[in-house]
Formats: C-alpha cells, sequence, structure tokens
C-alpha cells in the first residue's frame, strides 16, 4: 500500500471539509480492501503536529499516519485548528479524529473518546534573555502575581497554574505558540508555558536572542502528583467513533511491539522515556470505570 497522504486546510479556511461517514470510512483489511478517507484535526504546536510548508507532518500525524495505514486507509483528510477548538470540532462533524498529542484529562475525557497513550511529556517554559524574574519552575509563576503567563487557549497549563495558585489576570492566551513567544519577546508576557519540546522546539526555531529556553526547570507536582502528560488520539463516542478507535488501538499496540513507535517518536527529538508507559492507562487517566 502506498504511503498516506495528508491533506490538510490551513485554520480559517472557508471551506471546511465535510466529516466522512458510516461504511465508507471503515477499513476492511480482512477483505484486502483499502478504507476511505478519514477526516482528521490536528493543531499547529511543532514537534506534535505543524505545517512544514503544505505538508502537515510532526509525531502526532506521523504516528496517525502510519496506525491508518495499518488499518487500511488510503487518504487522511482534514484541517488545523485551533487547539481550543479541537474537541468542539470533533463534536459538531468537522472532523472524525483529533491527533495533537493532547494530554489525556478527567474533563476532556467527558467530551471526547481517547485511545490508548501513545506518548508521555513533560512540562517547559520560555522567558526572556537572561531571565530576568528567576523563574525555574510552574511553582515560581504562581507566587509571583504580578509574573504574566502566555499560554496556549484551552491547554492544560492553565488549570495546572491555578491549582498552584496563578491568578486568571496573570494569563495572556492566544492560540497558537509562536503568539505566545511573541508575547514573550514583545513584553507582553514574563513567560511562556508549554510541554517541554513545545518551548524547545519554538525558541530554538524562533531565532530570536530575546529570549531563552530553561533548561534547570523543576517539573510542576500538585497535590503529590506528578504531572507528566499523557497524549493520544481523541475519537466521538458514538458507535462509529468507539469502532474506529478500537482498529485504532490495534493497530497503535502493533506499533509499539514492532518498535515503529520509537522510531516515528525519535524523528521529531523524543525519546525513549516519551514512549506510553506500561503501568497507566487511559481509563486511569480519565478516572472512569470501564463499562
Amino acid at each position: 500500500m502506498k504511503k498516506l497522504g495528508l491533506i490538510f486546510a490551513l485554520a480559517g479556511s472557508t471551506a471546511l471539509l465535510a466529516a466522512c461517514g458510516g461504511e465508507e470510512a471503515a477499513g476492511d483489511e480482512e477483505n484486502g480492501e483499502s478504507g476511505g478517507t478519514i477526516q482528521v484535526g490536528v493543531a499547529n504546536e511543532e514537534p506534535y503536529g505543524y505545517l512544514d510548508g503544505d505538508t502537515v507532518t510532526g509525531a502526532s500525524p506521523e504516528i496517525a499516519r502510519a496506525v491508518f495505514q495499518k488499518m487500511g486507509y488510503d487518504d487522511i483528510e482534514g484541517q488545523v485548528a485551533d487547539f481550543g477548538a479541537l474537541i468542539p470540532g470533533l463534536n459538531s462533524g468537522n472532523f472524525d479524529v483529533v491527533t495533537a498529542g493532547m494530554d489525556i484529562r478527567a474533563e476532556r475525557c467527558e467530551n471526547g473518546n481517547f485511545a490508548d497513550i501513545e506518548m508521555q511529556y513533560g512540562e517547559g517554559i520560555a522567558v526572556a534573555a537572561g531571565n530576568p524574574h528567576d523563574l525555574h519552575s510552574y511553582e515560581d509563576i504562581a507566587d509571583n502575581p504580578d509574573i504574566r503567563v502566555a499560554v496556549m487557549t484551552g491547554a492544560n497549563q492553565i488549570p495546572m497554574l491555578e491549582a498552584l495558585g496563578a491568578e486568571q489576570e496573570q494569563f495572556v492566551t492566544a492560540n497558537d505558540i509562536p503568539s505566545n513567544l511573541a508575547a514573550v519577546e514583545s513584553g507582553e508576557a514574563d513567560v511562556m508555558v508549554a510541554t517541554d519540546a513545545t518551548v524547545n522546539s519554538a525558541v530554538q526555531n524562533s531565532g530570536s536572542d530575546a529570549v531563552e529556553f530553561v533548561e534547570d526547570f523543576t517539573q510542576p507536582v500538585i497535590d503529590g502528583e506528578d504531572q507528566t502528560a499523557y497524549g493520544a488520539v481523541v475519537f466521538n463516542y458514538d458507535e462509529e467513533g468507539e469502532e474506529l478507535k478500537e482498529q485504532y488501538n490495534e493497530a497503535l499496540q502493533e506499533l509499539k511491539d514492532s518498535g515503529e513507535l520509537l522510531e516515528i517518536l525519535e524523528e521529531f527529538g523524543f525519546t525513549e522515556e516519551n514512549l506510553p508507559p506500561e503501568d497507566i492507562t487511559t481509563e486511569d487517566r480519565c478516572n472512569v470505570e470501564e463499562s
């Protein structure tokens, strides 16, 4: 089978791609037939998923590409959307699956049907050159109400910081990572927060001497629990979404067993430490009992 083509429309495009549905969307590897088209939503956040010219790539889309290929699909069509619009877009029928390395959180599980974990990652920050406010943790940010923090709309860093005592007035929100980093460069914000891979990549790609990635960062601990994130794709809770999720999980397990998952992650700067844990499941993260 040919390698899957990723065909994505830029956010803000006036022509939204219609969601595929019914039996035409289902792959049929058993009968040797290729599947139809899957509609995918992805956030433009390097290295998890991003635009390279007209091509969508990144760890999450490439994992999805490999999985859906195993499931028998020929193409993935989708839309690059703001991170905070991904699950609402999923539920409104704009796409069939979301792949953005999205952390499995209980509040998200209420609206999104998360598949098995495909990666884990930590937090990171970027500050003005020289780190003038001496920030080395989320606790440092929360402890100083004068610190303004740039964060992506809908990101889980907001509830993390709030749990540590940060005030709503401290947040400077934007819909994409470059805008968050630009807020630090311009002085509108004192610090940018995101996952460690996202922040490091953003700083490196900016080519700016005005900002720096904080290397000696202490990972947040809230109520005695470390805040490692566990990313997975998200489906709908309807019958078709549940069926797709089950098929996806089976094919994802093949990637894990073969070592292909690690190979894909390593292409985008991740390591073996970012592989899914063996002792934590999606059900654990959603904090719901299996039915």
